[in-house]
């Protein structure tokens, strides 16, 4: 089978296939990275559509062009001089206790909060490298991978933090990114973050959040909260996704696309357990497809989780996914749809219906 173009050290000469690929991802890479994924490298507020029927989206729209433009002036450092927000304040004084330093979109799955981040970031007047993007899940990894003392400075020097799908999965996370976002308000940089969950609300149903009570009152307290709306745009007068097809099929079609790869389904997910979730992204370098023989439910909810992540990975590069066996609906138990990382879940069976209905292209009918 032929090597996918682009493909260096990360697959070798192996087989065009997940299972065989074991990424390495420096440090450095991590932080060059901290931009909007290629999904998101083109969109700005003129190209979201906002549902007539759903006045927050608008007024979304309205409220982050006006923060984007408060932050064209010179980046404010330490406890001081801090200019408003969001309407939010004129300049402290000194030592004076800091309110809301940036934006909280909170809303449910598909209704444009990414594609409004992502917005921000590019409207937002200041060089590429005074900007950071990522998920919550990549500031984590970024922390493990520099420390977070290094981490901190790193980041000190930018004028806007953006992060995507914030989410807090364990007491650790909860401490770490509080102490973390602290840090960096008192440096000057504003925030802006999405989330499915209020911040008040975070890590409820997934760890003892009243015993982190003062740590999660603390994030929320730094963002102004945005609610924002309406129906999964990726379902929104489209067609169903696709029904899963044959092995065969999905076999013929991955041979037949440059750059595709294929993979047993539950192979796959034993591969994932070995390779870290920052590494995900560089796991699909290259891949103008990916396809999936055997598809069944997850049998547990650290294999979901992970799951999870390539899903955002995946549909972040916009690579179509191709499978057989299970349809997407059925990855995750009633149990866990039900759990504290629904959310979750159901992003992730939105992202793959999405596409799946990419990957439906790749099938010929003879």
């Amino acid at each position: 089978m032929p090597s996918a173009p682009g493909i260096d050290a990360i697959a070798d000469a192996a087989p065009l296939s997940l299972c065989a690929r074991e990424p390495h991802v420096p440090a450095d890479r991590l932080v060059a990275e901290m931009v909007p994924p290629p999904r998101f490298d083109s969109v700005r507020f003129s190209t979201y559509i906002p549902d007539p029927n759903q006045p927050s989206q608008t007024e979304a729209v309205r409220v982050l062009e006006g923060f984007a433009a408060g932050l064209g002036g010179a980046h404010a450092v330490g406890g001081g001089g801090r200019r408003g927000f969001l309407g939010l304040g004129k300049a402290r004084a000194p030592k004076t206790p800091a309110g809301p330093r940036g934006v909280y979109l909170d809303g449910g799955y598909g209704v444009g909060k990414t594609h409004l981040l992502a917005s921000l970031w590019h409207a937002t007047p200041a060089e590429p490298a005074l900007k950071a993007f990522g998920t919550f899940v990549e500031l984590t990894n970024l922390v493990g991978a520099l420390g977070f003392q290094k981490t901190v400075q790193t980041l000190s020097g930018h004028r806007l933090l953006c992060i995507d799908e914030f989410e807090l999965d364990d007491p650790g996370d909860t401490v770490l990114v509080s102490t973390l976002l602290g840090k960096l308000v008192e440096a000057g940089v504003a925030l802006a973050a999405t989330s499915n969950t209020l911040p008040g609300k975070l890590g409820e149903g997934r760890f003892a959040a009243a015993d982190f009570l003062r740590e999660i009152q603390g994030l929320s307290a730094r963002f102004r909260t945005l609610r924002i709306d309406g129906e999964d745009y990726r379902h929104r007068g489209l067609p169903e996704a696709p029904a899963p097809y044959s092995d065969e099929q999905v076999t013929k079609a991955a041979h037949a696309t440059e750059g595709a790869s294929l993979d047993d389904f539950p192979q796959l997910l034993g591969h994932l357990a070995r390779v870290h979730p920052s590494r995900y992204g560089a796991l699909t370098d290259g891949l103008r497809a990916v396809c999936l023989t055997g598809v069944e439910p997850v049998p547990d909810q650290s294999t979901a989780l992970r799951l999870v992540v390539l899903a955002d990975r995946l549909y972040d590069r916009e690579v179509p996914v191709l499978a057989s066996g299970a349809s997407f609906d059925r990855l995750f138990s009633e149990e866990m749809l039900n759990g504290g990382y629904r959310k979750k879940y159901f992003r992730a069976i939105s992202r793959l219906t999405a596409l799946a209905r990419d990957g439906a292209r790749l099938v010929t009918t003879d």
